[in-house]
């Protein structure tokens, strides 16, 4: 539900304005991006900070460094992405997103300057604004640190256009292949050129055989490579984030810690270590919202490609108890270019004797045919191609948990609807 202030005719004319962009569509490359920052007086030069990329854990991994860095006292910097519930959730700082009135001015201010640079270099795209916007919101409110998330792959990804000082690369796996590339190999070239010469150091999560193209590319720019892997992570710290792959994203965060207090970019005390691991929030992201009288309790979880489906059946199992003792009730809908054959394999056995409501993914122009999950499930299954109608007849069955997972664009949707 759209807030007062987001319902105003000014906000929602940035937004179509915004919007309008994504007529360009995805249009990997650095050159646009760098003349919007250039016309918006370059406000991401001398902004410390980390850049991640990655297949998964990206989100919960920046989530993690920034709360970490926020208890250390630092004014914190973020670019999550994607949205949930509304575009402010892409430009954090200390926690927050931008306010209202001040996104209106700010996305204004860059789709003019937009509109200048588009004649030689071509049209920027909705993720460009929004990139050089955060940048230009993190400079006016006088971030000391970015943790910035790459959008898509890393060598041409708008956020490329930042230095600064840290890179990190949690994971690589078969993702975004229509731009990325068939091979693991040939992606994990795409996300290791956010390693960059000058860099102070970098840190991966990755095995092979991606490892072994990020410590190539780590070589070749005389960048050090802290490999971290969910065996070296402290077990006396406690993550407030569910699930067990989250050991392995908190490893990542903590390698990135360390290499920015060696940067002298940050520097983080034992304690602002273990607060900031223990309080850590994602929303939408393995988030257990209890029920009241007219609705089960609910797992959000933005599982979308075949990684994130597989740690997704691991968490359920480790949390089985907390969700009832009925089967639960799984609401899934997924972005075409994200389908991958057996991709549900996991789910499916962590979930035997569960119900597939299968839906399509709202506000979208990719949606993957809810027929081709239900194909792919095998019965129980229901096709609902309305969101809203899959997720009331998954919670009529009170009893249960209702599971919402997929695409985070529909994760995001269904939170709302149940906030």
């Amino acid at each position: 539900m759209l807030s007062a202030e987001e319902a105003h005719p000014r906000y929602q004319a940035v937004l179509a304005r915004l919007a309008a962009r994504g007529r360009f569509g995805i249009r990997l490359g650095l050159g646009r991006t760098r003349a919007l920052l250039r016309q918006m007086g370059d406000p991401q030069l001398g902004l410390p900070g980390v850049l991640i990329g990655g297949t998964n854990g990206k989100g919960s991994t920046q989530a993690m460094v920034a709360s970490v860095l926020r208890e250390a006292g630092l004014r914190v910097g973020q670019t999550p992405k994607p949205h949930l519930v509304s575009y402010r959730e892409r430009i954090v700082v200390d926690g927050a997103p931008i306010g209202v009135a001040e996104f209106v001015d700010l996305i204004s201010a860059v789709l003019d300057a937009a509109d200048a640079v588009a004649g030689r270099h071509g049209p920027p795209t909705e993720f460009e604004v929004i990139t050089a916007a955060a940048f230009s919101w993190f400079r006016r409110t006088g971030v000391e640190v970015g943790v910035v998330e790459v959008g898509l792959g890393g060598r041409l990804d708008a956020t490329n256009a930042w230095q600064g000082g840290v890179s990190a690369i949690t994971n690589v796996t078969l993702d975004h292949m229509e731009y990325l590339g068939d091979t693991v190999e040939a992606i994990a070239g795409e996300k290791a050129a956010i390693i960059k010469r000058g860099d102070s150091g970098a840190v991966t999560g990755a095995t092979e055989p991606a490892l072994h193209v990020i410590r190539g590319r780590a070589r070749r720019v005389g960048v050090s490579l802290d490999l971290r892997m969910p065996e070296d992570f402290d077990v006396s710290l406690k993550v407030g984030l569910l699930g067990r792959h989250q050991v392995a994203n908190a490893a990542v965060a903590a390698g990135i810690i360390e290499a920015l207090d060696a940067a002298g970019i940050a520097r983080v005390s034992g304690g602002a270590m273990r607060r900031g691991l223990a309080n850590v929030t994602w929303p939408g992201r393995l988030e257990l919202i209890p029920g009241d009288a007219g609705r089960p309790d609910v797992l959000f979880d933005g599982a979308h490609n075949p990684a994130g489906i597989a740690a997704l059946a691991q968490a359920v199992g480790d949390i089985r108890a907390q969700l009832g003792d009925q089967p639960p009730i799984v609401v899934l809908g997924i972005l075409a270019n994200h389908w991958q054959t057996g991709m549900l394999g996991p789910l499916r056995q962590a979930l035997p004797d569960s119900m597939l409501v299968a839906t399509t993914v709202p506000g979208t122009h990719n949606s993957l045919p809810p027929e081709i999950l239900a194909q792919a499930w095998g019965e129980p299954v229901i096709v609902e191609d309305d969101s809203d109608d899959a997720f009331d007849r998954a919670a009529q069955q009170r009893q249960s948990t209702v599971i919402v997972c997929g695409s985070l664009y529909l994760v995001g949707y269904l939170r709302n609807k149940v906030m």
